[in-house]
């Protein structure tokens, strides 16, 4: 049953001038879609979402050309700024003294220096955040988990094994005396993303949650879901603070922010009347599902955001239908996300590789993707019954 509980008294944590945990109120978020490297547009992309209520505001940086830019767009953005490095952990060193939150992926720090280990990478993680003031995020996300634990427990329920990354990290970070860190786990259903953190919370209740739906997708399905996954938790009383995740065009990424905010503003009408909303508390339909990442300055063709579209009403026609179809707009979460999928589209610069259910089945142009798209679901529901 689906109660409404006092919000949590974590640890505070500190990312620069903003506090979230403890008796603070919760933290928007959200990310720049520009390329890093392009410092006008990023700062313009910075005030944007600052405009529109972020309180931080988070960058990608894959490379050294992206680090040299980051001193000017910290110098002018209105809000602290999050670095989120993927493979490239090492530039953490340049970007430190710039940012307030580094963000890293327990799964993506396999990926590089593979006679490193993790816990050898942590630990130099956490020296260059304590050494410049910053905080981490540690987040794990449903399509790159670590391997290592994969490997361990193979048949592990994915929900389990998000917490059990989640948990080394801690106890790690915890051993080390780094306490300036909160975790997020993220999934694209939301199911497993209430799940997961409730699971976190009770076993983690000093540790601020980041919370969010990973490739949520456009609107307005991709808000239906984060809706689902993030409501529950808020009148749980779980999350300090949260990060929208929708498929936009650059000029519109300021939505995530409304949207967040039109989602704690709503879970705190609930807590005010005592009520939860209806649809919270019947189980949801199983039905098509979009995964697609909101786009950030790794997309490799800004293409990708159109596509994504198009394949949204492309596929309306199987909605009722429970296969997952993913559309990613990079090499860090394209195989993964793609490999999970019925089918997938990673899209690269010039051509879009498409799997069915893992396989590659070729790479296409971007305007002769959608009929061979439309093929093989045909081919996937033929037979099927809706819902089933």
């Amino acid at each position: 049953m689906l109660e409404i509980l006092p919000r949590r008294k974590t640890r505070n944590i500190q990312v620069r001038s903003v506090f979230l945990g403890g008796e603070h109120p919760i933290v928007l978020q959200s990310m720049c879609a520009t390329r890093t490297a392009d410092v006008e547009r990023t700062v313009a992309q910075c005030r944007q979402l600052a405009g529109a209520g972020a309180q931080i505001v988070r960058v990608a940086v894959d490379s050294q050309r992206d680090a040299q830019a980051l001193p000017l767009i910290a110098e002018q953005s209105p809000v602290p700024l999050a670095v989120d490095l993927q493979e490239n952990y090492r530039l953490a060193a340049k970007v430190a003294p710039w940012v307030g939150k580094i963000r890293y992926n327990p799964g993506h720090l396999h990926h590089t220096e593979g006679h490193v280990s993790w816990s050898d990478k942590v630990r130099w993680l956490a020296d260059i955040a304590a050494r410049n003031g910053c905080a981490l995020r540690v987040g794990v996300n449903c399509g790159s988990i670590d391997p290592a634990l994969k490997e361990r427990w193979p048949q592990a329920d994915p929900v389990e094994l998000m917490v059990a990354s989640a948990s080394e990290h801690c106890q790690l970070l915890e051993k080390l005396g780094f306490t300036n860190f909160v975790v997020s786990l993220k999934d694209s259903d939301p199911q497993k993303v209430v799940q997961a953190n409730r699971l976190f919370a009770r076993e983690w209740p000093h540790v601020p949650l980041h919370l969010g739906v990973t490739e949520a997708g456009p609107p307005p399905d991709g808000i239906t879901k984060t809706r689902l996954a993030l409501l529950p938790l808020l009148l749980a009383g779980i999350g300090e603070t949260i990060r929208v995740s929708l498929t936009l065009p650059v000029e519109g990424k300021h939505e995530e922010v409304i949207v967040a905010r039109n989602i704690v503003a709503e879970a705190e009408r609930s807590r005010s009347s005592g009520t939860v909303p209806a649809e919270l508390l019947t189980e949801p339909e199983r039905k098509l599902n979009l995964v697609c990442c909101p786009g950030c300055s790794r997309v490799e063709n800004a293409a990708f955001v159109a596509l994504a579209e198009k394949v949204r009403e492309l596929t309306s026609y199987a909605r009722q239908y429970p296969l997952t179809i993913a559309v990613m707009g990079c090499r860090v979460n394209g195989p993964g996300e793609t490999d999970n999928a019925d089918v997938g589209l990673w899209c690269a610069p010039n051509y879009v590789n498409l799997k069915f259910r893992g396989e590659l089945v070729g790479r296409f142009a971007y305007e002769d993707i959608l009929p061979e798209v439309k093929r093989l679901l045909d081919r996937l529901i033929a037979g099927m019954s809706p819902g089933s």
